[in-house]
């Protein structure tokens, strides 16, 4: 047994309920032995370099993504494949009122999380859509994993309010606690920077959930990964994501002009 059994009806109750967007969170998700087990199996966060990405943008920094299951640790895997299998996909769908839920076996932007020493996740709201997949993203499940975490070593998630101007809540990432959320255009959340003096990095395991019919209030209108400046960060929020905007744009305008010059060469 890997999974606890659910109560699903107070779940849904405290999912519909939840503010600023509905969530939930939920205590011992996994059986305690088996929590356990997954957290000893994760990597530091030098070796998890070797295996995963490393982010190192101004948003998302010192954080490395292992998305690949065939790089998962054993204990990892079977984590993956519950979080995955049709009894937790009947529970999620019947907790958040979203039918046909659907995991994501690629898991893309998922998967194993460890963020490092001085690292940091800005507020965001994440990604919509699935282009070549044809799938709007739903739900959000993030497990953390980490058996002793300090409050001063920062790392909490945050939820905050549709214009960022309040956090709601702030839940530590200490072992086996789980937040499920619903994701939408106003799901702002982020991580609080972890301090230079943690002794570790911060653990977790990602999961996504999908649909093949769109939200009801979609308006068409796809996007990636949104950030946003907490009130406090003034400098982050005028100076620094606009620079780094704008150098994406550049950057991106760049790749696509020099794919069109390719064209334009191969078919002469």
């Amino acid at each position: 047994m890997v999974l606890r059994p659910l109560d699903r009806e107070a779940l849904r109750g405290q999912f519909g309920t939840g503010r600023p967007f509905p969530f939930i969170k939920v205590e011992n998700l996994l059986q305690s032995d088996f929590a356990a087990e997954v957290a000893r199996a994760y990597p530091s966060f030098e070796r998890a370099t070797e295996h995963g990405r490393t982010f190192t943008a101004l948003n998302e920094n010192r954080k490395v993504q292992i998305t690949d299951p065939r790089r998962f640790p054993e204990p990892v895997r079977r984590l993956n494949e519950a979080l995955a299998s049709p009894a937790f996909l009947a529970d999620l769908s019947y907790i958040t009122g979203i039918p046909d839920l659907l995991a994501d076996p690629e898991l893309d932007g998922g998967g194993m999380h460890l963020t490092g020493a001085g690292g940091r996740l800005d507020v965001h709201v994440d990604f919509n859509y699935l282009k070549r997949r044809h799938l709007h993203r739903r739900i959000n499940l993030l497990l953390y994993l980490n058996p002793q975490w300090d409050e001063g070593w920062g790392g909490q998630v945050q939820l905050w309010d549709p214009e960022v101007k309040r956090c709601e809540h702030a839940f530590a990432p200490v072992l086996n606690r789980c937040i499920i959320f619903e994701t939408s255009d106003i799901s702002f959340h982020g991580v609080t920077p972890i301090s230079a003096a943690a002794p570790c990095a911060r653990r977790s395991f990602a999961a996504y959930y999908y649909t093949v019919a769109a939200p009801a209030r979609w308006e068409g209108t796809v996007h990636s990964t949104i950030f946003r400046a907490r009130p406090e960060e003034m400098l982050r929020g005028y100076v620094l994501m606009p620079a780094q905007h704008l150098q994406h744009r550049l950057t991106d305008g760049a790749r696509r002009l020099k794919k069109r010059v390719k064209r334009l060469i191969a078919g002469a």
